[in-house]
């Protein structure tokens, strides 16, 4: 099972990521994670990606298909599917994403939208920020952060709906219930 977490920034897609792989068994490729990564130990892509991050834009599209590719290869090969959490957030990179699962003989089979209010959303990271002390989790960076998830992102959900493919879930909710909702929606749409 190949899975998108689809979200606002914020929305829970790391929390409820840790509750599918520990029930599934799946490999998490959490992208902002891998950037993050490779900023910190400071690689090519790490200080090509923070210019990007720095200025809340999205990497661009092929940077982060070999990124992807190269975790899938050596992370990832022996579970039984992968949490895309992060990606795609674009309908180029849902293409893309697409040609890269199969390539490797595999199909993406749903994708978990967790659904939250903005002013819900920028709470969250605020809250967040404080208690990790994650630079991007300030209200200047949120604002920028959510202007592109609602200008390039979310055309994704009709994207996804139009395929069949995309589970509405209320991540408004306690994290309990929005995992409970999440497998009752993936245990339906798997039938």
């Amino acid at each position: 099972m190949n899975i998108v977490l689809f979200g606002g920034p914020g929305s829970g897609k790391g929390t409820q990521s840790e509750k599918l792989i520990e029930k599934y068994g799946l490999h998490h490729i959490s992208t902002g994670e891998v950037l993050r990564d490779h900023i910190k130990r400071e690689t090519e892509l790490g200080k090509i990606a923070k210019k990007y991050i720095d200025e809340g834009q999205l990497i661009p599209d092929d940077l982060m298909i070999q990124i992807l590719d190269d975790v899938i290869e050596k992370e990832a090969k022996d579970k039984p599917g992968v949490i895309f959490d992060g990606f795609p957030r674009t309908i180029p990179q849902a293409e893309a994403l697409n040609q890269l699962l199969k390539k490797r003989n595999k199909e993406l089979h749903a994708v978990v939208g967790l659904e939250v209010p903005d002013d819900e959303l920028v709470k969250r990271m605020i809250n967040r920020g404080k208690l990790t002390g994650r630079a991007d989790d300030n209200e200047e960076t949120i604002k920028k952060r959510l202007n592109v998830y609602h200008s390039q992102t979310s055309p994704l959900r009709e994207h996804y709906k139009k395929q069949g493919k995309y589970l509405a879930i209320d991540g408004s909710r306690d994290i309990d219930q929005i995992f409970d909702s999440i497998i009752k929606e993936l245990d339906n749409h798997q039938k």
